[in-house]
């Protein structure tokens, strides 16, 4: 799909969601053929978007998009999924790395993988903090980036923590 095809989609469902008080954090359609996904992602900075919240947007969604005009906007069968962000999300846009400041995140680029805490965040570049201090990064040079979620293993019953 043509990225102008699913900007019209965008322009379509942003304000429905933006008055259900949900931000619509991503959109993408993947896949080929019959097996094509239309998978949007919200968020919420207000309320929490949990299994509920998700299923009911997915209805309205699924009935606001049998209502464009434009047949070509989505044109062939596909799957609507919609979902949230997650514990380990990807960042695409300036928002995404905006609202992770402070996380751990893996960030490729051509000339290699930086794995750090993001400090800064800007329309044009990042900046990482890693063992070997900050590292700015153009955002036009991000191949790949994404947060990590680091499980913590709680002690053993019976056991003291471990301290470091």
């Amino acid at each position: 799909m043509e990225s102008q095809q699913l900007r019209a989609v965008w322009d379509a469902v942003e304000p429905y969601l933006a008055a259900e008080r949900i931000e619509l954090d991503d959109l993408e359609l993947v896949g080929r053929g019959r097996a094509r996904t239309l998978r949007v992602v919200i968020d919420s900075e207000t309320e929490k978007v949990d299994l509920d919240r998700i299923a009911a947007v997915s209805r309205s969604l699924s009935r606001l998009l049998d209502t464009l005009e434009e047949p070509s906007e989505l044109d062939g069968p596909y799957q609507l999924e919609v979902t949230s962000p997650g514990l380990e999300r990807k960042l695409t846009r300036p928002r995404h790395f905006q609202k992770s400041l402070g996380r751990e995140v893996v960030v490729k680029t051509e000339a290699g993988t930086r794995r750090g805490v993001l400090t800064g965040s800007g329309e044009n570049e990042v900046i990482v903090t890693t063992d070997q201090g900050p590292e700015s990064i153009a955002l036009s040079d991000v191949v790949s980036a994404r947060t990590v979620f680091t499980w913590e293993k709680p002690p053993k019953p019976g056991q003291k923590p471990r301290s470091s």
